[in-house]
């Protein structure tokens, strides 16, 4: 039985993705909501100036209507399939007000920094109510060990920082046609066989029909892209998977399943360690995937390499917990 919910699960967010589009991305296009490409960026990326951004808001509608569709119709929904869908519609608001005010207001930063840091830090101190008053635990476990800590009252600022980490981790990674959408399907994927595996079927219902909703809109947006997600999209599914991770108590198992979004955040953090520090570069451009990019990878090499990258770490991440 669960098989066939699955099955219907991620055809039906492919589909409402798939359907949106045509009518969604004519409409960016009409409002001149365009993606503006850095300047410090690669130069091959200046011809994809002008492409409809804010997809996002797509992925997040298919995420929406499929999971409340099918938690109501094939299993009961609980305050676990509310905070996903919490944390992920207040991290897409976050972002949806970030490229509003790129596209429409012509301000190339978006939101300051600190801004963003702001609106992620309430949203995460909101699940953490939540969280804490439905008693769910606080024990970190630790993978390949029987070791495990209650961390407590303290866990805030752990669901802070995961959160915050993740999202900007993600974000990060949404660098290229394709690359966030194809490696975030994969994790989530992953994310849907271990909570199956532990028989949370809400949480596996909400990661499957994410997956599929990814899959839909990477018709549109694998190269060339037609439209972008956005940080509508990417804040979003950062924060998703990172609530995913702290529900289902694989929190670190994250770490392994989204190892493209860690790479990733670490090369931007030791590009800018080495810089301050040396004055040197360690890649010619951070993140990871434009130094691949200017050393003459093409855009679609760079982007398939790490969809097999990310699919190895996600059967890495299932194995660890299921089989070890």
């Amino acid at each position: 039985m669960m098989e066939k919910v699955i099955f219907f699960t991620i055809i039906m967010g492919f589909l409402v993705t798939v359907l949106l589009s045509p009518i969604f991305i004519p409409f960016l296009r009409r409002l001149k909501f365009g993606q503006s490409i850095r300047e410090e960026g690669p130069k091959s990326h200046l011809k994809k100036s002008g492409t409809p951004t804010m997809g996002g808001i797509m992925i997040l509608l298919s995420i929406t209507i499929t999971t409340l569709i099918m938690t109501n119709k094939f299993a009961e929904p609980t305050v676990k399939t509310y905070l996903l869908l919490l944390v992920t519609l207040g991290f897409g608001l976050l972002g949806f007000l970030d490229d509003f005010i790129k596209v429409a207001m012509k301000r190339n930063l978006g939101l300051t920094s600190k801004q963003k840091l702001f609106g992620q830090i309430i949203i995460s101190v909101i699940f953490y109510f939540v969280f804490q008053q439905n008693e769910f635990s606080t024990v970190i476990h630790i993978p390949f060990t029987n070791f495990s800590y209650d961390l407590g009252w303290t866990y805030v600022f752990f669901i802070i920082f995961w959160l915050v980490g993740f999202s900007n981790a993600v974000n990060l990674t949404d660098g290229l046609d394709g690359l966030l959408s194809g490696t975030a399907a994969i994790a989530f994927g992953a994310f849907a066989v271990l909570a199956w595996n532990l028989s949370q079927f809400e949480i596996s219902i909400f990661s499957v029909a994410v997956t599929g909703a990814l899959l839909g809109f990477l018709v549109f947006n694998a190269h060339p892209a037609k439209v972008f997600m956005g940080d509508t999209g990417s804040l979003a599914l950062g924060g998703a998977i990172a609530t995913i991770a702290i529900l289902t108590k694989l929190e670190i198992i994250l770490i392994i399943i989204g190892g493209v979004f860690v790479i990733e955040t670490l090369s931007v953090i030791l590009q800018v360690i080495s810089f301050k520090t040396t004055g040197k570069r360690i890649f010619k451009m951070s993140p990871l995937h434009h130094h691949y990019e200017l050393v003459g990878w093409s855009e679609w090499r760079v982007v398939v390499t790490f969809w097999a990258v990310g699919l190895l770490c996600a059967i890495l991440g299932i194995y660890i917990e299921v089989w070890m």
